[in-house]
């Protein structure tokens, strides 16, 4: 079993960067690909990005590409999601999930964090 934990969440102006961590627990841990998505109030939770348990492939929701980036070490159980140039509409919860595929839909994830809150000012 796999926990995961998110942090970095904050508020920030339109334009700025924050930088999301997902910790997790389980010896397991770089076995999983790893996604980040994100819901927004009053939306369906959607797929943000991707990245393969041997960090050899990434993949982008279309609307965060070029903009946000997904890393992990796996030495350290943690998974980034490096964010720039955010808009007001990169406002919502962003949740880190565990799986065995880097796949960009939500049910190839079994193991959920709690999610943390950013917020986008213009």
């Amino acid at each position: 079993q796999v926990q995961l934990v998110e942090s970095g969440g904050g508020s920030v102006q339109a334009g700025g960067s924050l930088r999301l961590s997902c910790a997790a627990s389980g010896r397991t841990f770089s076995s999983y690909a790893i996604g980040w998505f994100r819901q927004a109030p009053g939306k369906e939770r959607e797929f943000a990005a991707t990245i393969s348990w041997s960090e050899s492939s990434t993949h982008y929701a279309d609307s965060v590409k070029g903009r946000f980036t997904i890393s992990r070490d796996n030495a350290k159980n943690t998974v980034y999601l490096q964010m720039n140039s955010l808009k007001p509409e990169d406002t919502a919860v962003y949740y880190c999930a565990a799986g065995s595929l880097a796949a960009d839909y939500r049910g190839s994830y079994k193991y959920w964090g709690q999610g943390t809150q950013v917020t986008v000012s213009s």
